[in-house]
């Protein structure tokens, strides 16, 4: 009995792992694209490198400009439409698009699709996907999927050697 509670404890566990590992892909990936979006949405270097700092307990998205550059990345990777809505069936092929990804996609889109029905009323795009990105890392962080800032910068690390 204790050998099948530790068999499915492990599973967890290693599940766990995959999906961190499969959520700082993403944020990495997504992230290519702020270079791109610095200049479109006006922001300076300090506001930058407050990216890094996305998934952190104590960061607080309330900046306009990380609205405007978080818009802007989404629109980079065709996440959303014409009208500023999301594009569901791109956001999922874009999370699909990451090894493992396919784990967790309908997760995800369910938590943007909640967090956009949330923040549909919002007149600013900006403030818009700023409310919609604060709404979805708290439903990541609440799933236990937020990845910590160590393995992000692990995995930054490792792809610029490469």
């Amino acid at each position: 009995m204790a050998g099948a509670a530790l068999l499915v404890l492990a599973g967890l566990l290693l599940r766990t792992r995959a999906d961190l590992g499969v959520m700082t892909d993403l944020t990495l990936g997504f992230g290519q694209a702020l270079d791109h979006c610095r200049e479109e949405s006006g922001l300076t270097q300090e506001k930058m490198e407050e990216f890094f700092h996305f998934w952190s307990e104590d960061f607080k998205l309330e900046a306009r400009e990380l609205g405007c550059a978080l818009r802007c990345m989404s629109a980079h990777f065709n996440l959303i439409t014409d009208v500023n809505s999301m594009h569901h069936a791109n956001a999922e092929k874009f999370v699909k698009s990451f090894p493992n990804g396919e784990v967790l996609a309908e997760q995800l889109i369910g938590f943007l699709h909640e967090c956009e029905r949330r923040h549909h009323a919002e007149a600013d795009a900006c403030f818009r996907v700023l409310h919609m990105a604060a709404c979805f890392r708290d439903a990541c962080r609440h799933a236990r999927l937020a990845p910590t800032m160590e393995m992000l910068l692990a995995e930054f690390i490792m792809q610029a050697e490469t």
